[in-house]
């Protein structure tokens, strides 16, 4: 099986993520999915998103949205929250991380990815060597391509999981 779709971790939430320690561990840039890792599918951002982003810009982080999405998704998304964002990223390639990673000033050392998809998101934050967390998605109504993808990801979560006990939050 592919490590290249295996996350660096693997938490319940965006939400349960330490913030604090990695910024402790040095490093200093999230990049996020949106879809399914902050808020539902296509849903806008609502107050835990945006009281997430302003708790990240408080430790120190930069921050930036990198997804697949349209302009008008992405950019009506971020409206209240006035962080970097790439849009039609083409996740899995590495391009739209990389991009993400020049628009902040950062390094793929200082800089982790937080995403709930393993074929987009995890092999995409891999594809450009930067430290992968995949999440839960919040909402299990999903587009039918999207729980197709979800059927291919549960046995590679599986071994992930017997393979990584302890990365898993």
């Amino acid at each position: 099986m592919g490590k290249f779709l295996f996350p660096d971790e693997y938490y319940d939430s965006s939400y349960s993520i330490n913030y604090e320690a990695y910024y402790e561990m040095g490093y200093r840039a999230v990049l996020f999915d949106i879809d399914n890792t902050l808020v539902p599918h296509n849903a806008m951002s609502d107050e835990r998103s945006r009281a997430l982003m302003k708790r990240l810009k408080a430790i120190g982080f930069k921050v930036c949205f990198v997804s697949n999405n349209k302009y008008e998704r992405v950019a009506s998304f971020n409206k209240d929250m006035k962080v970097n964002f790439i849009w039609k990223a083409d996740k899995p390639k590495a391009k739209g991380y990389l991009k993400a990673i020049k628009k902040m000033g950062v390094r793929r050392g200082n800089t982790f990815f937080v995403g709930d998809q393993l074929f987009t998101d995890i092999w995409g934050a891999n594809n450009a060597k930067i430290h992968s967390i995949l999440v839960k998605p919040i909402d299990k109504h999903e587009e039918i391509q999207i729980v197709l993808k979800r059927r291919l990801e549960r046995p590679i979560i599986w071994v992930y999981k017997r393979k990584h006990p302890c990365k898993t939050g």
